[in-house]
């Protein structure tokens, strides 16, 4: 393993616990000095040393890893990358940055994101008014986009959700793939709360609700149309809001910083991540998974939910005790809009000029129904294994517009042979891997044929007497 040192890490943690050097030494059975080194950086973190300070504190174990140095590397490059910066950062500053001050660098992220928000608005106003310029004011980023950062934050593990949701599935006496009849039996005996069928007369298909809780009736209605995995869920979502209120509301507030709006976005996303918890219990599916080496059709049959269900469970497991394949979870549309995106690990999803046009996510379109498998080197000389499908939603009837997405579920390659998608692919040639980018705008491929946009912070070279397979030449970095 390589040596890390997380001095200044190491350090914010002392502080935060308002100790002394030899305090905190005496705490963990370490002399003062070699605590010294440690946050000076003079000496690596060890494994055992790690242990005895999550056996004395609870600390993160992510201390050790990477995957969150990884990820604010990629960011800052982003931001730095932008020609407003008006400096150019070595690649071995930004990494400096992200191991020695992380706090810093996601500060520097957060004001970025926040200039990129209020510049594009800006912009778009001044559209609207026919002005050549807008004032700027401060804008916080979109509720639905703190509340994603908010799950890749968190690496999309809830512990508390978890554990909860697998004790209950136990209590309830529920069945893999048959809990829509154990279900209805246990709100009803518990909350006093009935399930009825929803067939709204008069309303157009796609604005009938799947689930609709009175609360006065206590009677939860159920759209006629959804299938029995889809039922069970809304059941169970309806539960996390009738059980699990307090650690909702609390890990909401903590998504929302300040904003109503962001809170009951949050409250709703923490109850279909408990809804999908207590369908496919933590143990049980890790168990399956790992059985059928994570075939995503064969757990959809078990467990009885989606293709969709299934990818977005196996990016959730993530307990430290039984880590299952640490994956990223993508659903974008045809026209690249990513609208959801979960990650267990590091692979770094751009903000910037949309996803690239190579990754298999957008060829899964052309082949409905069928599982699409790709090997994908990133422009860091990563390599991961992606999988994609799309999917349909439908409310039925001619001419009624349905919904169409790509699922896409990823890790890296050295986690590939525990995946029955790797079967008949060449993991260890180089050049086997298809080369994409995290997105046009900040990718590093001078040679990708198909570059969407110039690369920022790239002077172009335009030569009106020459033309080339290759668009938006840039100048040598």
């Amino acid at each position: 393993m390589k040596k890390v040192f997380v001095g200044v890490k190491l350090k914010r943690l002392r502080e935060e616990r308002g100790l002394t050097q030899i305090a905190f030494a005496e705490a963990i059975g370490l002399s003062a000095s070699y605590l010294n080194q440690l946050e000076k950086n003079q000496r690596p973190l060890t494994v055992p040393v790690l242990l005895r300070i999550n056996a004395a504190f609870g600390a993160d174990m992510q201390l050790l890893s990477d995957g969150d140095e990884a990820r604010m590397i990629a960011d800052l490059k982003e931001v730095f990358s932008d020609p407003a910066s008006g400096e150019t950062v070595s690649l071995a500053e930004i990494r400096e940055i992200a191991a020695s001050m992380p706090a810093a660098g996601r500060a520097i992220v957060a004001l970025h994101r926040r200039l990129r928000h209020v510049t594009e608005r800006g912009d778009a106003m001044a559209h609207e008014l026919g002005l050549g310029a807008a004032g700027l004011a401060t804008v916080a980023p979109m509720p639905f986009e703190q509340v994603r950062d908010f799950f890749y934050r968190h690496h999309n593990y809830f512990a508390e959700l978890d554990e909860a949701a697998e004790k209950l599935f136990a209590e309830a006496e529920l069945v893999e793939g048959e809990v829509v009849e154990s279900l209805a039996r246990y709100l009803e005996q518990r909350h006093g709360v009935r399930i009825g069928v929803r067939k709204p007369e008069g309303e157009a298909p796609n604005r009938q609700a799947n689930r609709d809780y009175n609360p006065n009736e206590r009677v939860l209605r159920l759209s006629a149309r959804l299938d029995q995995g889809q039922r069970a869920f809304q059941m169970a979502t309806q539960l996390a809001f009738l059980e699990m209120g307090e650690p909702l509301n609390r890990l909401a507030r903590e998504a929302a910083l300040g904003s109503p709006a962001t809170h009951a976005l949050a409250r709703i996303g923490l109850a279909n991540y408990f809804a999908a918890a207590l369908l496919m219990p933590y143990r049980a599916f890790l168990a399956a998974a790992e059985a059928v080496r994570y075939d995503i059709d064969r757990l959809a049959e078990q467990f009885g939910v989606g293709f969709e269900t299934i990818s977005h469970r196996l990016s959730s497991l993530q307990r430290p005790s039984a880590a299952g394949v640490p994956f990223f979870f993508i659903r974008v549309d045809r026209a690249g809009n990513i609208s959801k995106r979960q990650s267990a690990t590091d692979f770094h999803f751009s903000r910037v000029g949309g996803a690239c046009p190579l990754w298999n996510v957008y060829e899964a379109f052309a082949q409905p129904g069928r599982t699409l498998t790709q090997v994908a080197q990133m422009t860091d000389g990563r390599t991961y294994l992606w999988i994609a499908r799309a999917v349909r939603h439908s409310v039925g009837g001619y001419g009624e517009p349905d919904k169409t997405f790509a699922i896409g579920l990823g890790c890296d390659i050295r986690h590939a042979p525990r995946l029955v998608y790797s079967k008949g692919l060449d993991l260890d040639d180089p050049a086997a891997a298809t080369p994409i980018g995290a997105g046009c705008k900040v990718c590093e491929r001078p040679a990708c044929p198909q570059r969407a946009f110039p690369m920022i912070g790239r002077p172009l070279v335009v030569n009106e007497n020459r033309s080339t397979f290759l668009p938006y030449a840039a100048k040598p970095a």
